[in-house]
């Protein structure tokens, strides 16, 4: 065993891996009956057989292994922490994990780092760390099965209400949450059926965030008990990149544009007043910040007027703004001051707002956006076309742009009443009237070289999923 370096470069463990690989099935089996071998004696029997939470433990272990071989996992040493009735616990872990976890170590299977508890809301909290040792590590490599042959429970629950904390909550099922699971269900399984990828990437892997069908299934989490609070979708590795990567992603093999609502809250906030937003509602008249150019100005607006819409008081925005930046980052610098007069500003060429600011307004504007983006998903999902969703903005195959944007035009009038303003940098080519000649000129630009890695994945893809992927141009 080894001493763990950093149990901060961690992450909570995630109950529901799961494989029938027989390979898998042979791994677990050896370690239990070697190593752990723990018998029930007593009370009722198991939700989950002990052996069968073991190999939920294993696997969890080769996914972090896998990503990063210094990575962690978070796991609770609590026995009132593990809750077999929980939603969230679709295998029943129970707290049995507790003393599994604790005979792998003492065999040598397993690094582990003692949580500490030093008083409430201490940022020094944390729960126990745990990564897979040396000798589990070589049994990983000795083993016949690959990371495609981990999967994922199918009753995993994706409508998740989380506390005023953070915490998870249990609640009672309506017709509403109901609908709202197999919505994000169904749009789940298209996804999954969908190769998603960036064709430049020969590793599927952007500042250490995996890029791959792993890391593509949605949740809706509403926040503060309420299903009023939040509610967007969360999860897709698209949401985790810049802009600057979306506009990389292929959709089956197409190239995709982004279409954005411009200003989202702004403009959700503006037909609340019943006011026209016109323009640009971050690109203010008067220069203010002078340290860089105008663009620089806009982006700082833009998260400033972010920030202040979600916080309930002027002295949390400012902090919060300034929170947001790197150390070597000018938003890092900029004083109260200046933020007052950007403020100001925006007041001015925006009054209708004023009462807006500084009000926790945000968590019930992201309501507002995951009403229209589960409007946008449904119709897509219903008509088999994937688009992926970045809360604000859509991604789409760039043949059906148009379409999008009639539908995210119908989402946002159906939700709030108008239709909201869309803008997106490159067009769909079936918003384009031009000669055939610029159209293939355009075609092949955007036709990106696949490397070796992605027409690899893309094999996978078709394997394992039973389709062949067309691309547009074929």
């Amino acid at each position: 065993m080894a001493d763990i370096e950093d149990p901060w470069n961690s992450r909570p463990i995630d109950v529901h891996r799961w494989s029938d690989h027989p390979e898998v099935a042979a791994l677990a089996d050896t370690v239990w009956d070697e190593y752990v071998k723990i018998v029930q004696r007593s009370g009722p029997k198991p939700k989950t057989a002990f052996r069968h939470q073991l190999r939920v433990l294993l696997l969890d272990l080769y996914v972090a292994w896998l990503r990063d071989r210094t990575l962690c996992i978070g796991v609770s040493q609590s026995s009132n922490y593990w809750d077999t009735s929980s939603r969230y616990n679709a295998i029943h872990i129970s707290k049995k994990i507790i003393p599994i976890i604790k005979t792998l170590h003492e065999n040598g299977l397993l690094d582990l780092a003692k949580g500490s508890y030093s008083g409430p809301g201490v940022p020094s909290n944390r729960t126990t760390r745990i990564r897979a040792s040396e000798r589990l590590q070589a049994m990983f490599t000795e083993a016949k099965f690959e990371r495609d042959d981990v999967t994922r429970v199918p009753n995993e629950e994706v409508i998740v209400l989380r506390s005023e904390d953070d915490g998870l909550v249990d609640y009672e099922d309506t017709d509403e949450t109901n609908e709202m699971r197999e919505q994000v269900r169904r749009y789940n399984d298209l996804i999954a059926a969908s190769f998603i990828d960036i064709p430049v990437l020969d590793e599927p892997v952007i500042d250490d965030q995996p890029t791959d069908h792993h890391h593509c299934r949605t949740r809706r989490i509403f926040s503060r008990s309420e299903w009023s609070k939040n509610g967007r979708f969360h999860g897709g590795w698209w949401q985790q990149v810049n802009s600057d990567w979306r506009s990389k992603i292929f959709i089956n093999d197409t190239p995709t544009v982004e279409v954005d609502f411009r200003g989202l809250h702004v403009a959700i906030l503006s037909a609340e007043q019943g006011v026209e937003l016109e323009g640009d509602p971050y690109d203010l008249p008067d220069r203010i910040i002078r340290a860089g150019p105008p663009a620089l100005q806009r982006a700082l607006v833009k998260r400033l007027l972010l920030t202040a819409i979600n916080a309930s008081s002027r002295d949390a925005a400012y902090r919060a703004f300034r929170d947001g930046y790197e150390t070597d980052n000018y938003g890092k610098t900029v004083t109260n001051e200046q933020l007052d007069s950007l403020v100001a500003a925006f007041i001015k060429k925006s009054p209708h707002l004023e009462d807006c600011l500084f009000s926790d307004q945000g968590i019930r504007l992201m309501n507002i956006d995951a009403q229209i983006t589960a409007l946008v998903h449904e119709e897509f999902t219903t008509q088999a076309i994937p688009v992926l969703s970045v809360h604000d903005s859509y991604i789409v195959d760039y043949t059906r742009v148009s379409h999008l944007k009639e539908v995210m035009a119908e989402a946002s009038e159906q939700v709030v009443g108008k239709a909201l303003p869309t803008t997106n940098e490159s067009f769909g080519l079936d918003e384009y009237e031009a000669p055939d000649f610029v159209v293939q000129d355009y075609i092949n630009w955007r036709q990106t070289a696949r490397s070796e890695g992605y027409l690899a994945r893309l094999a996978r893809h078709e394997k394992r999923t039973g389709t062949v992927v067309l691309p547009y141009d074929q």
